[in-house]
């Protein structure tokens, strides 16, 4: 599929916030991990959230749904002896599983995307679930990978942060399953901490104890435990709603997001930081994001370790910045389904952005007279460049044709409808064989 983005230049309406995906597959998790019955109302519907519904299913979990909520009657400690689990393109879905399946005799996560999530690296979390008497076969820390567990021990262990969260995660949701107390230890440094700050919150709410040094380095989880079933609301989801609000941020507008809690926990609530950084005219109250654009920006500076999801969109609207943005500590972009740095800034570059790169930084001189576009740009797989990439073909002057348009349903599958109900121009080709 393609997306046809052309130049778009008033943006007006409102539109409600995506459920948000981490909290989503988050619950989705603890309600399997549960013995009982658990209800989630708001649940996300996209590519990963219905990757997590369908693993745990095979798994053992009874799910049922309807419009407004759905509902989990748990497996707890005890999966299913299933042989294989299709995770699809779903990163953390992966590594959250890969933790579960320590509990079955032998679970081979497969590999269907060897251009995406087939080159991303779990070394990390291999190594700290051989500490915990788990065999793993593995290609060099890619898919597929093969989990021969079923008496997985605490105890001390040790795992890198350097390059994502979401192993400790992992670990966190499994080790107050097992006999023994756990001590966790990370090493380096942790990517991310606002993210593991999720996982704390929704494993409190779902009645497990783990006590977290202020710096989130040390953790000690009592064994043990038991998964309460309990009602969740899903909140809002910043990290999708970043790109809309870029989009308002670069053109005229006049654009309210709804369902954006104040103080919600998720990093990516720093965009409406950065927006008013970059002189956006914006209020945030009551849950509603509302923007009135002009597209005029500031070039800005932040640490977009904070809000990892949102980095792209916000690279999008800082092209069209007056000055030069810098986004550090952004390494753990390279990690994800692309190299969110070097692929990205290739296909910016095509669209006649003046963009460059370091190891851990996005740095953009901004052209407050739009880009040339005109070009046709790969997605790389990948659902965050794609909404990045439709931000800037907005405000270029000759739009943009974005390929593989359709990995955008990973975490946005209304991406597009809700652009267009704000006034975006945006057509959509059908092009067959989709990668």
């Amino acid at each position: 599929m393609k997306a046809i983005v052309k130049p778009s230049s008033n943006l007006a309406g409102e539109i409600n916030a995506l459920s948000s995906k981490n909290y989503t597959t988050r619950y989705l998790l603890v309600g399997a991990l549960a013995e009982g019955t658990s209800t989630i109302y708001y649940p996300a519907h996209s590519e990963d959230s219905d990757a997590m519904r369908r693993c745990i299913r095979d798994l053992g979990a009874r799910v049922e749904e309807d419009d407004e909520k759905m509902t989990i009657t748990g497996f707890g400690r005890h999966p299913l002896p299933v042989k294989e689990l299709d995770v699809g393109n779903a990163g953390a879905v992966l590594r959250f599983l890969m933790s579960i399946a320590a509990f079955c005799p032998e679970l081979t996560f497969v590999n269907n995307y060897p251009e995406s999530l087939g080159k991303r690296p779990h070394d990390d979390l291999i190594d700290a679930l051989q500490q915990m008497n788990v065999r793993i076969d593995h290609r060099n820390g890619k898919l597929p990978i093969t989990i021969r567990g079923g008496h997985p021990v605490g105890g001390q262990i040790k795992i890198s942060g350097k390059v994502s969260s979401q192993y400790l995660s992992s670990l966190l949701f499994m080790t107050p399953l097992l006999e023994e107390d756990s001590e966790i230890e990370v090493l380096d440094d942790l990517k991310s901490k606002v993210i593991v700050g999720q996982t704390l919150e929704v494993l409190e709410q779902a009645g497990i104890r783990v006590d977290a040094s202020p710096d989130l380095m040390h953790f000690r989880v009592p064994g043990n435990q038991r998964y309460e079933a309990r009602k969740y609301i899903v909140q809002g989801d910043y990290p999708g709603s970043a790109a809309i609000l870029a989009a308002a941020a670069v053109t005229h507008s006049d654009v309210k997001v709804l369902r954006l809690e104040e103080n919600s926990k998720q990093g990516e609530r720093a965009v409406v930081d950065v927006l008013k950084a970059m002189g956006v005219p914006l209020s945030h109250k009551h849950g509603v994001v509302h923007i009135h654009g002009s597209g005029q920006l500031k070039a800005v500076e932040f640490d977009g370790d904070h809000f990892t999801d949102a980095v792209l969109a916000m690279v999008a609207a800082s092209v069209f910045a007056e000055g030069t943005s810098r986004f550090y500590n952004v390494e753990n972009l390279r990690y994800k389904e692309c190299d969110r740095i070097t692929d990205f800034l290739a296909e910016l570059r095509k669209a006649g952005a003046d963009v460059e790169e370091r190891q851990s930084e996005i740095i953009v001189h901004g052209r407050p007279e739009g880009v040339e576009g005109g070009v046709e740009i790969d997605a790389h797989f990948d659902h965050r460049v794609i909404m990045a990439l439709t931000v800037v073909g907005l405000r270029s002057k000759n739009g943009l044709i974005i390929r593989d348009a359709h990995h955008v349903a990973k975490s946005y599958p209304q991406y597009f409808d809700h652009l267009r109900s704000l006034g975006a121009h945006i057509d959509i080709a059908e092009t067959g064989g989709n990668r």
